[in-house]
């Protein structure tokens, strides 16, 4: 027989300074934004529902990714009442999402008097954190959708959030010399920044002349906020990973590892963008 403890394990595979599997990734972003896109240009709705699900996934990354930690978040009533909270803003108005809110927060509390005193603020504290982190933050997606110019509101918010991060991929991993944050994420840098903040502002003049016909110094103010707000948004996913002793929410998308991993910047951008564009690009 031989003694399978002799041969050399397969060592994992290294994608260097890029720190991912590149062209799983771009296949992965792809297909990603194929799906957006058709829904968001071909029906209203069904780009409701694509947000909807993309949020009910990444709840349940985070469920099981604080389970790592022992947190018990109560999903049954965050995932239902995140669900309403988004149907309301979107179908109704701002008021009912409001409500919406409310309920699940007393709802999550009444869900997890069953499991008795023992971790029961930790429990019902991760479960509200959920709920406004996901759902609330996706509220203001839906709120960008619900213009006459919706679905290009969404591609600016969308544009300029990828392109910070493609910008900080390219600068990141071509000059990337001083960390940013080495504590929280070693491999993003300032030079990664300063590329996503060059891609961010050029996206968003781009696409904010051309798509929404707005002033070009609007699209300045949506890329710059958008890449502050991504860059918080990765550090914050981040330091919840590290914090839980965690290297990725999951292994969902080959390239990214699990959806949160890739939710983490468009969520935060999500209301910092809806502002912008409510307030400085008037409705075509």
């Amino acid at each position: 027989m031989t003694d399978s403890s002799s041969e050399p394990a397969t060592p994992a595979k290294d994608h260097g300074r890029a720190g991912r599997d590149l062209p799983a990734a771009i296949a992965v972003g792809v297909t990603l934004a194929a799906t957006v896109v058709a829904s968001l240009f071909f029906v209203k709705d069904l780009f409701v529902a694509v947000v909807i699900v993309a949020l009910l996934v990444g709840m349940w990354e985070l469920k099981r990714a604080f389970s790592t930690a022992g947190i018990r978040i109560p999903i049954l009533p965050v995932a239902f009442g995140g669900t309403a909270m988004l149907l309301s803003a979107f179908y109704t108005d701002m008021e009912a999402a409001a409500f919406a809110m409310a309920l699940t927060v007393i709802a999550t509390l009444v869900w997890r008097l069953a499991d008795g005193a023992d971790g029961f603020v930790r429990d019902v504290s991760a479960g509200v954190f959920v709920l406004a982190y996901l759902p609330l933050m996706g509220v203001f997606v839906l709120l960008l959708l619900d213009e006459s110019d919706g679905p290009w509101r969404i591609v600016a918010f969308i544009v300029a959030t990828i392109a910070s991060d493609i910008g900080g991929y390219i600068a990141g991993v071509l000059f990337g010399k001083h960390p940013m944050a080495p504590t929280i994420s070693p491999k993003k840098s300032w030079e990664g920044f300063t590329g996503s903040m060059l891609f961010g502002i050029g996206a968003g003049v781009a696409v904010v002349v051309l798509a929404l016909e707005g002033e070009w110094w609007a699209g300045v103010v949506l890329g710059a906020a958008s890449v502050v707000m991504a860059t918080l948004g990765d550090l914050s996913e981040s330091l919840i990973k590290r914090d839980i002793g965690i290297k990725d929410m999951g292994d969902l998308l080959p390239g990214h590892g699990g959806l949160m991993d890739r939710l983490d910047s468009l969520i935060m951008v999500a209301p910092v963008a809806w502002v912008v564009l409510h307030y400085l690009v008037p409705v075509a």
